[in-house]
């Protein structure tokens, strides 16, 4: 049986340099990889089911697109091996009306939602006058478990009649109706903030939410605008997902609130920003693959 530290799975096209990126510093530290793609996955299911292949790690990117990495990371699953992220974990996860009620019951401000059953369950919606004038104009329309890229998300809804054009589009899906939440400026910036819940360390990011732009956020710019709380709070969504590696979206409001308002992408945009302009910093994605390469080095202890 051929033995490797880490396999990665992956499916989309503009991972290929996050791929290349892991296994250079991987194997720098004398760690073995093996790459996963559409072209092989059918050949490494049956390599692995008949024990001529095995993994003690896998990061799985792809099984969220494609069902056929599925077996891969349940078969993986089954002799111990260790899954980024556990299949049983992310369905729980990225149920945006389920983690609404769950960051609640946990202290965490979230944005005033109402949350409207599937399409497919019930075609009318009861929505009080009361609680649309609480949500104010515009509001946010959001699918429960459409995830990615902003799927079938309405960001500048202004009536009633546009949740229910929009919830017919992801008919089996619940919604999220949600009141448009501001941030304050700080020293110029959006107090808008992408944090990574990194294989047991916290990394925040500038993140502006117009733009789609990143910009490393520093020690000093932590300590001055007092967002300590940014990495309180992402570890406070990582012990109730028990994901390994998710980001979510937290701005410092008006108000003077952390509002935690996109819950949980357990699959990470990791382009490089030398390649692409909205991409996230490069040092912040060697960061990501450093903490990576210490837990698959934990794993291989763990399984001598």
């Amino acid at each position: 049986m051929q033995n490797f530290d880490l396999a990665i799975a992956y499916d989309w096209e503009f991972d290929v340099e996050f791929v290349s990126a892991i296994e250079k510093q991987l194997q720098k530290a004398g760690l073995t990889t093996y790459v996963i793609d559409y072209k092989n996955i059918f050949e490494v299911i049956e390599n692995v089911k008949h024990r001529k292949l095995n993994f003690k790690c896998l990061l799985d990117r792809a099984s969220d697109v494609d069902p056929n990495f599925w077996e891969l990371a349940k078969i993986l699953a089954r002799r111990k091996s260790k899954v980024f992220n556990p299949l049983k974990n992310i369905k729980h996860a990225i149920d945006k009306a389920t983690m609404h009620l769950e960051f609640i019951t946990a202290g965490i401000h979230v944005p005033y939602s109402i949350i409207i059953p599937p399409h497919s369950q019930s075609k009318e919606i009861l929505v009080s006058v009361d609680n649309l004038a609480i949500l104010g104009r515009p509001f946010i329309i959001k699918p429960c478990n459409t995830t990615g890229g902003g799927m079938g998300v309405v960001k500048g809804a202004e009536s009633l009649k546009e949740v229910l054009t929009a919830r017919s589009k992801h008919s089996d899906d619940k919604y999220l109706i949600q009141e448009k939440v501001y941030p304050q400026i700080l020293d110029g910036k959006r107090a808008w903030f992408r944090c990574y819940w990194s294989f047991g360390k916290t990394i925040c990011v500038w993140w502006d939410d117009e733009t789609h732009l990143y910009n490393i956020l520093y020690d000093e710019e932590i300590e001055k605008f007092g967002l300590k709380k940014l990495f309180q709070i992402t570890k406070t969504i990582y012990k109730i997902t028990q994901l390994d590696f998710f980001s979510t979206e937290i701005v410092l409001t008006t108000k003077n609130k952390f509002v935690v308002v996109d819950y949980v992408n357990d699959q990470c945009d990791m382009r490089l920003q030398s390649l692409h302009q909205d991409g996230v910093p490069d040092e912040i994605v060697h960061k990501i693959i450093n903490n990576l390469k210490i837990a698959v080095i934990k794993e291989k202890i763990n399984h001598q």
